[in-house]
């Protein structure tokens, strides 16, 4: 790593300092000021951001400019990383370079946050320098000529040949597919100082920890304290509250890549050493399983539907595959619908839900859920499971599937494995329905057939922990040969 640039609450950017000038003081600058010099404050970067949120070699002597190839803004939420990435973008475009491309983790991402959202390019673009966002070619084009392409990290091979004198990629860490990166850099080799600003709130991934390490990276630190005078009053009461003081807030809001927390189940190491590309999947799967853990609500602060796609091979043992992961809080209907189309799009022959939460009712969702341009009736091969023994019983014989190094993940699913490595069984009270989804896929592929016979070791277990209670209960002593659980 070449540098770090941390920064602090101290932090100050000109328009900070403004605000603490004496009121008559402020007054005064102010009515200086031509119509258009205070209508450019508007859009002058130099003024608003704060001195690490501007592009290294500016604004530290220390750095000459073209020193570095990687700017790693590794913060947590609300700090400003969408507005740092889209003004250095900006800043690239003013400085004369053509082909200034952009990454978005999936489309929507690239367009709803990186080009049209409050601080995206077009937000943060006086009218004489926006660019013409052309959706259908997935391109901006700028006042001056120059181009920036779009591309999404869901779609590593479009990256494939495509060379950019700079780039921008948004949340690298919740990338599907890391070898967009790979694909990406690349690229990386227009002009005499080809450069990328890598904006992301931090994970425990491989491919973050390997941009901290390389010695052309520079990384800036920095929490959503730093930018909390910024930010509205229900953002800081909904995601401070929420995080503030947990093992989650630590990377969320301290942007703290975390170490695996010692009483989960899973590990980020273990779940990485087993992950495949897309292109290593295999194609002649045995079976295919959609499991969705519904919830009972669909408010903004409800439980998601947890909804996950894993796959089972022909080895024996059998390896495991997940292939998606589609969770979200929606209305009944609406979980219904993704879960229906996940079991199509994935030729998947069977769905499995838990049925704690609603009954029956999830099975005539299934059936009767409409879909635009899926034939009404659609048939649905539908089973449900009962939660009758605890999570950690249930998860524990999938984690030791992941300790075999049998369950592999197709490209990266950041909220899922954040879920699966932050979960404590002693601890943790927050349900974990993404990862409940997963166990239900995984217990339902692992129960039939040849292999690991996982039904039958869950059988046993339940009848020597019945067993247990029950001379516990007449006063015996415990089974010889078993720990008390």
């Amino acid at each position: 790593m070449l540098s770090t640039r941390s920064c602090s609450v101290t932090e100050l950017s000109l328009a900070d300092e403004f605000r603490l000038l004496p009121a008559q003081v402020r007054q005064a600058r102010l009515e200086a000021l031509t119509d258009d010099e205070a209508a450019g404050l508007l859009f002058d970067w130099d003024w608003w951001a704060r001195p690490s949120q501007k592009v290294p070699g500016l604004i530290n002597p220390r750095t000459p400019d073209g020193a570095w190839i990687i700017w790693l803004p590794l913060a947590g939420r609300g700090w400003g990383k969408t507005r740092v990435g889209a003004e250095t973008v900006r800043f690239w475009i003013r400085q004369g370079f053509n082909r200034v491309n952009l990454i978005g983790a999936t489309a929507d991402d690239a367009r709803d946050i990186m080009i049209e959202g409050e601080s995206g390019i077009l937000s943060v673009c006086p009218k004489s320098e926006r660019p013409t966002y052309q959706p259908a070619r997935r391109r901006l084009v700028w006042p001056n000529g120059a181009t920036s392409l779009i591309f999404t990290a869901d779609e590593p091979e479009r990256l494939r040949g495509k060379q950019h004198a700079k780039l921008w990629g948004d949340e690298l860490a919740a990338w599907r597919y890391p070898e967009a990166w790979d694909q990406a850099s690349l690229g990386l080799r227009l002009g005499k100082c080809p450069q990328a600003v890598i904006t992301t709130t931090p994970r425990p991934t491989k491919l973050v920890k390997e941009l901290v390490a390389d010695p052309n990276t520079i990384l800036t630190r920095g929490s959503t304290y730093d930018n909390a005078a910024n930010l509205a009053p229900t953002f800081i009461g909904k995601i401070v509250t929420k995080y503030e003081g947990t093992r989650l807030g630590r990377q969320e809001l301290n942007a703290e890549i975390l170490d695996d927390n010692p009483g989960a189940l899973w590990n980020h190491a273990q779940i990485e050493a087993a992950r495949i590309r897309v292109d290593a999947c295999p194609v002649d799967l045995l079976r295919v399983v959609v499991a969705v853990d519904p919830a009972v609500t669909s408010k903004e602060d409800s439980d998601l539907t947890g909804i996950v796609v894993a796959a089972r091979d022909h080895q024996n043992p059998p390896h495991f595959y997940v292939l998606d992961d589609l969770s979200l809080i929606a209305p009944p209907m609406t979980w219904a619908g993704a879960a229906v189309i996940a079991y199509l799009k994935h030729k998947a022959d069977r769905l499995v839900a838990e049925t704690n939460n609603g009954g029956d009712m999830v099975e005539a969702l299934v059936r009767t859920v409409v879909i635009e341009g899926v034939p009404e009736g659609q048939n649905v091969s539908y089973s449900k499971v009962t939660a009758t023994r605890g999570k950690q019983v249930r998860a524990e014989p999938i984690s030791a599937l992941y300790e075999q190094g049998r369950v592999h993940h197709v490209g990266t699913f950041a909220k899922l494995e954040d879920e699966m490595c932050d979960w404590d069984p002693a601890t943790s009270t927050k349900s974990p329905d993404r990862m409940d989804a997963l166990v239900w896929a995984l217990t339902e592929l692992s129960s039939d057939g040849e292999g690991m016979g996982l039904f039958i070791w869950m059988q046993q277990e339940a009848a020597a922990q019945k067993a247990l209670e029950e001379k516990e209960a007449a006063g015996g002593s415990m089974l010889p040969g078993r720990e008390h659980r």
